[in-house]
C-alpha cells in the first residue's frame, strides 16, 4: 500500500541552524477563550474597583470593607434581638433557654479571653496565687449570684466591703511561734489524708484557724477561706510554701470590673465562669 503523501506544512520563512519555524494558527476555541478573557477582564476593571485610586468603588461601588459593614450590620442586629432579651431574663431564665445560653456563654468567653485569661489561665485552669475557675472548688462561692459579686465587687478591692477578709500574718505578726507555725504546716499539709495525728496541732488549728476555715477544714465561703481538705492548693502544697502561707499571711486582690465592663458583660462572664466547673455549685 502506498502512503498520501501529507501536504507540507507551510513555514514563516524563518530558518536557524536548519530549525524551520511552522506558521501554524491557534485552535479557534482558544482564540475564543481569549478574546472573552479580555472582555470580562475589561468588565471586571470597569465595574469593581481596580483603578489604583483612592475611594474607588468601580461602576458598581463595591468595597470588601463595604462588604464587612453589611454583614457586621446584619449581624448586630441579630445580636441586639439576643441582648434586649438576655438583658430582661434572670440567670435561671437564661440557664433555661438553650439559645440564650449559647449567646451568654459566647460573650463571657470572648470577654474572658480579653480580661481574665491573664491571671486564671486559659479556660479557667488558674496560676499559682490564682484560683482554678474549672476545678469546683470556690472560696467565695459557685452559684452565679456569688460570682457575679465576685466579678462586680473584685476581692480586697477597696472597692466594697462584700469581699474584703484576708489571712493573718502568724508569724510575721508574732501570733505564733515558729515552732507552732511548723506543727500547723505539717498538720495542714497531710489533712486531706488524715495521715498526720497530733492533739497539740489540732487545738492550735482550733484556736486560731477554725474561725474562718471551719472546724472541719472545709472552708467558709463567707470568708473566702479555702477548703484545706480537698487537695486543691492555691498557692503550692509543699512544706516551704504552707510554711510562708500561715508566716506571712495571704490577701489577694482581686481588681472590681464594675464600670470597666458593663453590667450584661458582667452577667454573661458570671455564667460562663460558673460553667466552667460544670454549673451550679
Amino acid at each position: 500500500m502506498r502512503k498520501e503523501e501529507k501536504e507540507e506544512t507551510k513555514t514563516t520563512g524563518h530558518e536557524w541552524d536548519g530549525i524551520k519555524e511552522y506558521d501554524t494558527p491557534d485552535p479557534f476555541w482558544l482564540r475564543l477563550f481569549f478574546y472573552g478573557s479580555l472582555f470580562f477582564a475589561l468588565g471586571y476593571w470597569l465595574l469593581y474597583p481596580a483603578w489604583p485610586v483612592p475611594n474607588s468603588g468601580g461602576i458598581l461601588g463595591w468595597s470588601s470593607g463595604g462588604e464587612v459593614d453589611e454583614k457586621l450590620k446584619d449581624l448586630e442586629k441579630v445580636r441586639f434581638k439576643y441582648q434586649e432579651q438576655f438583658n430582661k431574663s434572670s440567670f435561671e431564665e437564661v440557664l433555661k433557654d438553650k439559645k440564650l445560653t449559647k449567646f451568654a456563654m459566647a460573650g463571657g468567653k470572648s470577654a474572658f479571653e480579653n480580661n481574665c485569661v491573664v491571671c486564671h489561665g486559659a479556660g479557667g485552669g488558674g496560676n499559682i496565687g490564682y484560683p482554678s475557675l474549672a476545678s469546683g472548688a470556690w472560696m467565695w462561692g459557685g452559684e452565679i449570684d456569688d460570682i457575679y459579686t465576685t466579678i462586680k465587687y473584685g476581692i480586697r478591692s477597696n472597692h466594697d466591703d462584700t469581699r474584703d477578709s484576708a489571712m493573718a500574718a502568724f508569724g510575721k505578726d508574732k501570733i505564733l511561734t515558729p515552732k507552732q507555725i511548723d506543727s500547723l504546716t505539717k498538720y495542714v499539709m497531710n489533712l486531706n489524708n488524715n495521715s498526720y495525728s497530733d492533739d497539740d496541732a489540732n487545738a492550735l488549728f482550733q484556736q486560731n484557724c477554725s474561725s474562718c476555715h471551719g472546724a472541719d477544714a472545709s472552708g467558709l465561703k463567707e470568708f473566702g477561706a479555702p477548703n484545706l481538705r480537698d487537695a486543691i492548693w492555691l498557692y503550692g502544697k509543699d512544706y516551704n510554701t504552707i510554711y510562708d502561707v500561715i508566716y506571712n499571711g495571704r490577701a489577694g486582690v482581686m481588681p472590681y470590673w464594675q464600670g470597666k465592663l458593663s453590667d450584661p458583660t458582667i452577667r454573661q462572664l458570671a455564667i460562663y465562669v460558673n460553667q466552667l466547673s460544670g454549673g451550679s455549685d
